[in-house]
């Protein structure tokens, strides 16, 4: 009963100090225990939030900046609301140990930039709030901390275009899916859009049955740059953008065939507008199109047949609406015999076109009987092989055998052997017979 009442004890004393218990929400917007009322005298970010907090709410303050590391001990935050305060700045590094938290929201402030590279703290993001705040601007890298954010609100702000990265994240080509498509829900209106392709796809795709993007508000308004007054703030659907021009592509050569070991050059010529950025892609394995060759057959295990990226060795764009690309392949081997495509895309859409590379040539490498490895028959096999009829051995014909090294054939002489003697006796030689004289 005595230790019953302690740990009773010991718990309340807990509760006292320790104000906001496990999976309960905080809320600190001024007042000694953090649980008041919003604060407008409260200009920073308090510290003595409980290590366990899960939801944390700090709205109508004076803050105007949040420090490095501001929610570090919060690691198991999951919900942060900084809403309508008056922040200006935000620390790249403001969000770090955040790995749990889901939801983000900024709205109702002054912030004219965002940190985008701190996205990378908050790896389970999935809610961005950035409404009502003076963003005047989005860069491309935007793009690469955004894949896993499925909710971002930039509305009521000052964009005025969106960068080709983001509408290739939110709307992947067939061949760039990996798994089922994510939709996102994106809050793109009352901006001061920019009369252009970019806004014009995204409205326009975000209205197809099964789009990755669903818009939360379709009404958008666009201007024109050096338009009259009477042409600004005018409805997208309404706005004249006739420019808009899907991509052609026109290569030098549909089918290519090259001399094993010699250089080719591969280039295609693409229009459209906005002008279009052209890639290269190796598609195909090289015994497809090389059949005068003989070469291992076709793996499709092998990494080296997939389809791989390429740099281009020169492109460029003589003018607005043109771009042209090149690129070389030194040496030709039989690696290099494939499909070559050449991609270009704009906001209006992509095309391709494939180039046909045949790489012709044999390489002849003669086995070497040096380093060539022979097994030794096994105990097995030996015991079960049936003995081979011998000749049978000629040995009083036979005297010498010579085998040559340079020579195959063996040369056999045969000597008459000599009488059998006595050892004992001894051996007189007779002296030649004298020459008879002629008469």
């Amino acid at each position: 009963m005595y230790r019953l009442l302690l740990v009773q004890m010991l718990h309340c004393c807990f509760l006292v100090a320790h104000s906001c218990p496990t999976m309960c929400t905080c809320v600190y917007q001024g007042g000694s225990n953090g649980t008041g009322l919003s604060e407008p005298r409260m200009s920073a970010i308090p510290l003595n939030a409980p290590a366990d907090t899960v939801k944390f709410r700090l709205e109508k303050t004076s803050i105007s900046r949040v420090p490095r590391a501001a929610f570090f001990y919060l690691s198991e935050l999951q919900f942060l609301w900084l809403t309508y305060n008056s922040l200006t700045t935000i620390h790249p590094s403001s969000f770090l140990n955040l790995k749990v938290l889901r939801e983000l929201r900024l709205d109702g402030n002054l912030l004219s930039a965002f940190p985008w590279e701190g996205l990378r703290d908050m790896p389970r993001l999935r809610t961005l709030g950035l409404h009502n705040n003076r963003l005047s601007s989005l860069p491309a890298h935007a793009a690469l901390f955004l894949p896993n954010v499925t909710y971002l609100d930039l509305s009521s702000n000052r964009l005025t275009t969106l960068p080709s990265e983001l509408l290739d994240l939110w709307f992947p080509l067939p061949a760039e899916l990996v798994g089922p498509t994510q939709r996102r829900v994106l809050g793109v209106h009352d901006n001061m859009w920019q009369c252009d392709c970019q806004i014009s796809m995204l409205l326009a795709q975000s209205k197809y049955q099964g789009s990755p993007v669903v818009l939360m508000d379709q009404l958008l308004t666009c201007s024109r740059s050096g338009g009259t007054t009477d042409q600004l703030g005018a409805p997208l659907t309404e706005a004249d953008l006739s420019r808009c021009q899907r991509p052609s592509v026109q290569p030098s050569a549909t089918r290519v065939t090259s001399l094993l070991g010699s250089n080719v050059m591969l280039r295609c010529d693409a229009t459209g507008y906005p002008t279009p950025v052209l890639t290269w892609t190796k598609a195909a394995g090289a015994s497809i199109y090389n059949t005068e060759c003989c070469q291992q057959p076709y793996s499709k295990a092998d990494p080296e047949k997939l389809p791989i990226n390429l740099d281009s060795f020169i492109q460029e764009s003589p003018r607005v609406g043109i771009r042209w690309s090149i690129i070389y392949l030194n040496g030709l081997s039989h690696k290099d015999a494939g499909e070559y495509r050449c991609q270009a895309r704009n906001m209006a859409g992509t095309a391709e076109a494939p180039i046909r590379l045949r790489v012709l040539g044999v390489i002849a490498v003669p086995p070497s009987i040096k380093n060539k490895t022979r097994k030794a028959p096994s105990r097995s096999s030996s015991n079960n092989r049936k003995p081979l009829p011998q000749k049978p051995k000629r040995a009083q014909n036979i005297t010498s055998i010579s085998t040559p090294k340079k020579k195959t054939l063996l040369n056999i002489k045969y000597v008459t052997p000599p009488t059998p003697m006595n050892k004992t006796k001894s051996i007189k030689m007779a002296p030649d017979p004298t020459p008879l004289k002629k008469m």
